[in-house]
């Protein structure tokens, strides 16, 4: 019987290792998968690369995760927000790597993983620092109907971290409103993909339309309290 509903988030992270590529689902602080980040904090993988839409904000959730000395590497679009301040200290000090990548290009890179594409061609960041690669060298270009594009390869992980709202034990997923932003494609690109949910419901009672994330990109499901949260991102009780 598949069954993929973990007892705890501690048992859901269990075989994260050190060195793994992490994408973490979120916008900001909507839809970021907060417990399983800290979960991943409390498990205690180390020298991680972190792929998520921005570098955190204030001391939780990914800056937490920075704080605690467990990134060696960022590929965001965001990493410099009025409270970054984690980030940006640990960047000064070239205690943490950076790759910078347009929004857009950053999610279609991880779709890209999940569909099996090998690469693509996009206009974005032509004739700009982003079509240098980490070493200086020139990003392969091509001309294409009298445009000019940029190569750009999948991000592929070992694991994801999603917040959800509904899943069932095969593991499909549906998401509440703009919570949904960045996990649909996390979850197709990572090999070992754990998300939380607020409710775990029967075999059948999501309604197929409804279902965003098939079960066939969900590794664990794990339920967590349902907390409401003010503005910064900060956590209040339900």
């Amino acid at each position: 019987m598949i069954n993929k509903i973990a007892a705890s988030v501690a048992e859901a992270l269990a075989d994260v290792k050190d060195g793994s590529t992490v994408l973490v689902g979120g916008f900001g602080t909507a839809g970021l998968p907060n417990e399983l980040v800290d979960g991943l904090i409390e498990q205690g993988a180390t020298d991680l690369t972190i792929v998520c839409n921005n570098a955190g904000n204030g001391d939780h959730g990914i800056a937490a995760l920075l704080k605690a000395g467990r990134v060696r590497k960022v590929i965001c679009s965001f990493p410099r927000q009025a409270d970054s301040y984690v980030f940006d200290e640990l960047y000064r000090a070239k205690k943490v790597e950076l790759e910078l990548v347009p929004q857009g290009n950053l999610a279609e890179r991880m779709r890209a993983a999940g569909a099996g594409v090998g690469a693509f061609f996009t206009p974005t960041g032509y004739g700009t620092e982003l079509a240098l690669n980490a070493d200086g060298s020139p990003k392969e270009t091509r001309r294409i109907n009298g445009r000019d594009y940029v190569l750009e390869y999948p991000i592929h992980g070992d694991v994801a971290l999603v917040k959800a709202e509904r899943g069932d034990r095969w593991g499909n997923l549906n998401y509440r409103m703009a919570a949904r932003n960045f996990g649909p494609v996390v979850a197709m690109a990572a090999q070992f993909t754990v998300a939380s949910v607020h409710e775990v419901v029967e075999l059948g009672q999501l309604d197929p339309e409804s279902v965003v994330t098939p079960g066939i990109f969900v590794s664990k499901i794990v339920k967590v309290p349902r907390q409401a949260t003010m503005a910064g991102g900060f956590k209040a009780a339900a």
